[in-house]
């Protein structure tokens, strides 16, 4: 299989399912921002050296990739078929799980934090508004086409995951947070 296909060139692209759509299209905007956010997870990781973290950040990117699989698939039909393209309540949890875990060892925000820090924290708080973009575009998705709650939910939640995750990075790394 070659990687061009030739079938974008007039800026149209296919879903899955087999419609056509505007490569400028609300719904590629929204996967897009996802793909985005997963591509920019994959630098956070090869700058890691957390284990933990960095196992929790490769499940959310298999979780990424189930939330663009879904946008892509208008009719919902890849999700029945298949049980790696959903994304759970369960998953939702964990991430608050994940949440607490890491709160529970960081000082209490008493005021807003300039982002940046380590390389490593630094590309979290860049990933968080990514993921905030990613979270608008598909809010506005929503609004003229069907889209599950929970991936909306899910979207919200990872990005308080990913700025906790930005502190604790920087916690770990001993570079201290600047107040605003």
């Amino acid at each position: 299989m070659k990687i061009y296909t030739k079938t974008g060139d007039r800026g149209e692209t296919g879903l899955i399912g087999g419609a056509r759509v505007l490569k400028s299209s609300l719904r590629v905007e929204a996967y897009g921002e996802v793909d985005e956010l997963n591509a920019l997870l994959g630098t956070v990781v090869a700058r890691l050296t957390d284990k933990t973290i960095t196992d929790s950040l490769l499940g959310i990117q298999r979780d990424l990739f189930a939330i663009g699989a879904q946008l892509a698939d208008p009719g919902g039909r890849l999700q029945k078929k298949s049980e790696k393209a959903a994304v759970s309540e369960e998953r939702v949890k964990e991430l608050e799980a994940i949440i607490d875990r890491y709160e529970a060892t960081l000082p209490p925000l008493r005021s807003f934090i300039l982002p940046g820090g380590a390389e490593a924290g630094a590309l979290l708080h860049l990933a968080r508004a990514v993921c905030r973009r990613a979270e608008r575009r598909m809010v506005a998705l929503a609004q003229e086409a069907p889209l599950s709650p929970l991936l909306l939910v899910y979207i919200n939640r990872l990005s308080d995951l990913l700025f906790t995750l930005a502190r604790a990075t920087n916690r770990l790394a001993g570079v201290e947070e600047i107040p605003w």
